[in-house]
């Protein structure tokens, strides 16, 4: 059986999480004795096709024009099935980033497809797709199958490492997708909220604060180490409902849900929401002045004292290192 895998792209740029589902399909492939095929979509798609190859894609499907130009869930769901029946794919394999919780339901439904979504882990076992996903904020992960086909997957970002292989040339396709008469969205415009910082999504290492910051006049010292260990900002929710930051940098339950190498929470008590978002980063380490805060239950390190004292001694800590 053949696998297709739908790689986000946005502003002309390969996003890591589709490179990590490609990855992902490409040993699904593997363990179906299929061929794995990817396709990209809108700007600088044709651009990029050709890069897939070295994370093994034999074929990579372009779709481009107008209606294409920014994401509407009709032309991007028109656009994936016209790749799959192109490509004879009875799996579809995707990213469960902002864009993708949106669009992988769309193409299941419009398939008829089983669904398999937020997955942190994917087996192919006894002729089944056997897949692992968070459940109950976090706190448990249930196991499910399916051994019917289509079937529609979607991976939660940073929980696969994107690998390359032997570099092929994929031959590259340009599809002419129907879209008339289909689509009841169109984009607008894409705006980004803190110009030149890095998502938290795509960040190793995320430094976030909470309401023990005290104020957002105090937020300097979070940007401040974040940037000395090249990380991204995130915030608690109580924190962007204040108006301190941006929604954008929001992790947790009504945020973004991140899986970086690096977590530190600077005065975040660790309400369940907060915990469901980053529950699964590698090393987490918590700073809180209240050392019964729930945070420290499940931080790897935790540092019992005031965060507006604790993170200038860090940084200056990180910066000596060179």
């Amino acid at each position: 059986m053949n696998v297709l895998t739908y790689v986000e792209s946005r502003e002309g740029k390969v996003r890591g999480a589709g490179l990590e589902a490609l990855t992902v399909a490409r040993d699904l492939a593997g363990k179906l004795g299929g061929s794995l095929c990817a396709m990209i979509i809108g700007e600088g798609a044709a651009a990029n096709a050709i890069s897939l190859g070295k994370y093994g894609a034999g074929k990579v499907f372009v779709v481009e024009g107008d209606d294409f130009g920014g994401y509407s869930p009709e032309a991007y769901r028109e656009a994936i099935v016209a790749a799959m029946k192109a490509a004879d794919a009875s799996v579809v394999v995707m990213s469960a980033t902002s864009l993708g919780k949106d669009l992988a339901p769309v193409v299941a439904a419009k398939l008829d497809a089983a669904f398999l979504p937020d997955c942190t882990s994917l087996e192919f076992e006894g002729g089944k797709i056997v897949v692992k996903r968070p459940v109950y904020a976090g706190r448990c992960l249930i196991t499910l199958s399916t051994g019917s086909f289509p079937a529609v997957i979607s991976l939660r970002p940073k929980a696969f490492l994107a690998k390359e292989e032997s570099a092929t040339s994929p031959v590259v396709t340009a599809l002419n997708v129907d879209t008339a008469g289909k689509i009841k969205s169109r984009f607008v415009e894409f705006r980004v909220e803190s110009a030149g910082k890095l998502d938290v999504t795509e960040a190793d290492v995320i430094v976030s604060g909470g309401r023990g910051l005290k104020g957002p006049e105090n937020f300097y010292l979070v940007e401040d180490l974040a940037g000395a260990l090249g990380g991204a900002v995130g915030a608690s929710r109580a924190v962007v409902d204040a108006g301190w930051r941006p929604h954008g940098e929001q992790v947790g339950q009504t945020g973004k849900v991140v899986n970086p190498t690096l977590y530190i929470a600077a005065g975040i008590s660790g309400a369940i929401q907060h915990i469901a978002g980053m529950r699964s980063s590698k090393v987490i380490v918590a700073i809180n002045k209240d050392k019964d805060a729930p945070i420290f239950k499940m931080a790897d390190y935790g540092i019992v004292g005031d965060a507006l004292e604790v993170l200038p001694v860090l940084t200056k800590a990180v910066k000596a290192l060179g």
